[in-house]
């Protein structure tokens, strides 16, 4: 069959999938944005995406759909292209829901077999909006405006002839009359390559600070240091635990950007922020700011980890937090829903109130001090991320199976 996968950061969730189908003689391509410069395991076509200005005083609430048109019509155009010039007709055309790339696709291949990555539906209660009381996003206006960017992903959805949601939370976020539609399978976790080592150790970027296994390492993990991903509550607790731990170091992970939600003040970043209220009370010759890493030291990070916290608003779940299980990190995570369907607490990890920084002082300096005490949820978060999301023997031979499936 000729798959064609459409996502604008190309592969993203479709970095084993598209590769795996291609082993499989099936004709894979993707067509994905111009700018984008990540690597491809099957061959790519770009789109150009022509700069256009929405001006919200404009468009009001309809702005972000008026943003997803523009990518939907332009990706369209693409696609007649491909047609066009090189007789190029899909079997299945394989997009994420997200930016609005999918909408007009049936318009140019009525034919081929739509499939969509229904990954998050926006609400404006019961989510992540107006979860944090420390940046209220409430009221009629911002209301309107969160239930206004539902549009695209309702006729995305029309348009589909089956979705595919990573887990079953994510799923539920979706309206009830179109949960029925979804297939849950998670993208799969390496857990070959994302294994324990009892000799592993990791050397800081742009440093010569290097730790190994056994050390007393708290680990944080973001794309980008915010408050989405609890950012602001990791930094508020870690004072007191380097108080109480005079030998612990944090290595936390994450760039400057905003992946998700409120935007710092201008001119500063949640990092600086958070910086700069706890100056006075946080030893900052043990913090450890890296930005963003190779995967390679990152998998290295999880190996020697003796903490890893993760926090997130009821959001999309991170690969990064079932990696740290898979590498038999001691997982203290937030009780929230999305972690919730995978970590049960005091079987395969921990789980703290979001908000509670004293409870995740405590419970840090805990796995901090006494490693030996939480061994058998290190081995059970393992052995979860092994029974439910390897990639190789239950989600991508579930995921190929999906795709193959009418």
């Amino acid at each position: 069959m000729r798959i064609l996968f459409v996502h604008q950061n190309f592969p993203g969730q479709f970095v084993h999938l598209a590769p795996a189908l291609a082993g499989r003689s099936h004709e894979v391509r993707a067509l994905t944005l111009e700018s984008n410069r990540r690597p491809s395991p099957v061959p790519v076509t770009r789109y150009r995406l022509e700069e256009r200005t929405f001006d919200r005083r404009v468009f009001g609430p309809a702005t972000t759909f008026a943003e997803r048109v523009h990518y939907g019509e332009t990706v369209a155009r693409a696609a007649a292209a491909m047609r066009d010039r090189y007789s190029y007709v899909p079997d299945i055309v394989f997009g994420h829901l997200g930016w609005g790339e999918t909408l007009f696709l049936k318009e140019v291949w009525p034919n081929a077999r739509l499939i969509v990555y229904a990954e998050f539906f926006y609400k404006p209660r019961g989510l992540d909006v107006g979860f944090d009381p420390e940046f209220p996003k409430d009221g009629l206006a911002h209301h309107l405006w969160v239930t206004a960017r539902q549009a695209h992903f309702l006729l995305g959805m029309n348009a589909a002839d089956k979705a595919l949601a990573p887990t079953l939370w994510q799923a539920r976020t979706y309206p009830d009359y179109l949960q029925d539609r979804i297939t849950v399978i998670h993208d799969g976790i390496d857990t070959d390559r994302v294994r324990p080592g009892e000799t592993a150790s990791v050397e800081l970027p742009g440093t010569k600070k290097r730790f190994r296994k056994g050390d007393e390492v708290l680990t944080f993990v973001n794309r980008n240091l915010e408050p989405y991903r609890g950012y602001h509550i990791l930094m508020r607790a870690l004072p007191d635990v380097l108080a109480a731990r005079k030998d612990a170091h944090a290595v936390i992970v994450g760039g400057d950007g905003v992946s998700y939600g409120a935007k710092p003040p201008a001119g500063k970043t949640w990092k600086q922020i958070l910086l700069d209220e706890v100056a006075g009370r946080l030893d900052l010759s043990r913090v450890h700011f890296v930005g963003q890493v190779p995967y390679a030291t990152f998998v290295d990070l999880l190996r020697v980890s003796r903490v890893h916290a993760y926090l997130t608003y009821p959001f999309v779940l991170s690969w990064s937090m079932l990696e740290a299980m898979s590498a038999g990190a001691h997982v203290i995570a937030s009780r929230t829903p999305p972690v919730e369907e995978v970590i049960t607490d005091g079987v395969n990890g921990r789980l703290i109130d979001f908000f509670d920084v004293k409870a995740w002082s405590q419970a840090l300096i805990e796995g901090l001090a006494e490693p030996a005490r939480f061994d058998h949820l290190r081995e059970r978060a393992r052995q979860t991320i092994i029974e439910t999301y390897d990639l190789r023997t239950k989600c991508l031979p579930r995921l190929i199976e999906f795709v193959e499936s009418p």
